[in-house]
C-alpha cells in the first residue's frame, strides 16, 4: 500500500464516475471529500423521492461505498445490493432504503449520510451539493423541453438531437459544508461522468462556480471515454471542455485529463450499436492556457470504463 498524501482532494460529480474516482484516490490520499449531485430522479432514487420526499440517495450511496473501510467489505456489498424481485422492493438498493430510513430517524439528510458513513467506516466525507429539492430540465436544439434527469439520461426523445442547455428548477444553493470543502481543497477533480446529468447539475447550483473561481485549488476535469447517444453525440474532448466552460465560466479549469488508449475494435463494437463513439483528443481546439494530460486510463477488461487505479496515479502526479 503506497504512503498516503495528506493533500485535500475534492471530487465533484455523480453516478459511477464518482465511485471510480474515489475507489482509486483512496489508495493515495487520506483527506477525500465527495460532493455529489442532487438532481437524480430515476430508478430506486426516483421512487424514494416521489414516495417519501427524500433527497436523491443513489449517488451518495455510491460515494459512501467507494470510501468504505476495508474491514467493512460485506457491509459495503450489502449497501450496494439491489433487490431483483418482491412487491415494493424490486429495483431498490439496500443502501438507498437505509439512507431513506436514516433520514427519518435522524431528521436530516446530512445526518443520515453521517450515520451511514460511521456504519461503513468511511474514510473521508460525502456531501450533497445542495439540500434543495430540485429537478433537472433540458432544452433540445429544436426547442423541445425534456423534464427530469432520468428522461435526459435515457432519451425518450430523438437521440440525434443535441442538448442546447440545461437548468435546475427550483434554483438550488450550495451547502456551507460543500463550499468550505472546495475553498479548503488542494485539488478539485470534476468527473468522470455523464456531462449533462452527472457533472453539470453540480455546476448549476448557485455558489459552486463562484467557489471554484475563488479557491486556490487545482481544478482538474476528467473527460469521458465515450460519447453518449442523446447527450453528447459526436463530442470530441474539446466539446466537453467548452460545454462545461459555458456553465462554469472561462479560464476556471487548470488541467484536463483525457484517455490516450484506443481500445480494440472488438471492444468498441457493442457501443457503435448504442450510437456511442470513442472521445477523440483534439488538442488544437482546446482553450489556450489549459493543460492537457494524456494518459492510458482504460480498464483492461469488461465494459469500457476508467481504470480507478490509473486515474488515481495521474491525479497524484498532478497534485504533488
Amino acid at each position: 500500500m503506497p504512503r498516503k498524501s495528506d493533500k485535500k482532494i475534492v471530487v465533484i460529480g455523480g453516478g459511477t464516475g464518482v465511485f471510480t474516482a474515489l475507489s482509486g484516490l483512496r489508495r493515495y490520499f487520506s483527506d477525500l471529500t465527495a460532493i455529489v449531485t442532487m438532481a437524480d430522479d430515476g430508478g430506486s432514487t426516483g421512487v424514494l423521492r416521489e414516495e417519501f420526499g427524500i433527497l436523491p440517495p443513489g449517488d451518495v450511496r455510491r460515494a459512501l461505498v467507494a470510501l468504505s473501510g476495508h474491514d467493512n467489505v460485506m457491509l459495503a456489498k450489502l449497501f450496494n445490493y439491489r433487490f431483483a424481485e418482491g412487491k415494493g422492493l424490486s429495483g431498490h438498493s439496500f443502501g438507498n432504503l437505509m439512507l431513506a430510513a436514516l433520514e427519518r430517524v435522524t431528521g436530516s439528510f446530512p445526518r443520515a449520510i453521517e450515520e451511514a458513513g460511521k456504519m461503513l467506516g468511511v474514510e473521508g466525507r460525502v456531501l450533497p451539493v445542495t439540500l434543495t429539492k430540485t429537478r433537472l430540465h433540458a432544452e433540445l436544439e429544436n426547442g423541445k423541453v425534456v423534464d427530469g434527469e432520468a428522461n435526459i439520461d435515457v432519451p425518450s426523445h430523438d437521440g440525434r438531437l443535441r442538448i442546447a442547455r440545461v437548468w435546475l428548477k427550483p434554483f438550488a444553493r450550495i451547502t456551507p459544508a460543500a463550499r468550505a470543502a472546495i475553498m479548503e481543497a488542494d485539488a478539485v477533480l470534476i468527473g468522470p461522468g455523464d456531462l449533462y446529468t452527472s457533472i453539470i447539475p453540480n455546476i448549476l447550483v448557485r455558489g459552486v462556480p463562484e467557489a471554484l473561481k475563488q479557491t486556490k485549488a487545482k481544478k482538474i476535469y476528467v473527460v469521458n471515454l465515450m460519447t453518449k447517444f442523446g447527450e453528447t453525440n459526436g463530442f470530441a474532448a474539446s466539446d466537453f471542455v467548452r460545454t462545461l466552460g459555458g456553465y462554469l465560466g472561462e479560464n476556471v479549469l487548470d488541467t484536463v485529463i483525457a484517455n490516450s488508449n484506443v481500445p480494440a475494435p472488438a471492444r468498441l463494437k457493442p457501443y457503435v450499436h448504442e450510437g456511442a463513439t470513442l472521445v477523440k483528443i483534439d488538442a488544437v481546439r482546446f482553450p489556450k492556457g489549459l493543460r492537457l494530460m494524456r494518459a492510458d486510463l482504460l480498464r483492461q477488461r469488461g465494459f469500457l470504463r476508467h481504470d480507478s487505479e490509473k486515474l488515481a496515479r495521474v491525479v497524484k502526479k498532478l497534485v504533488e
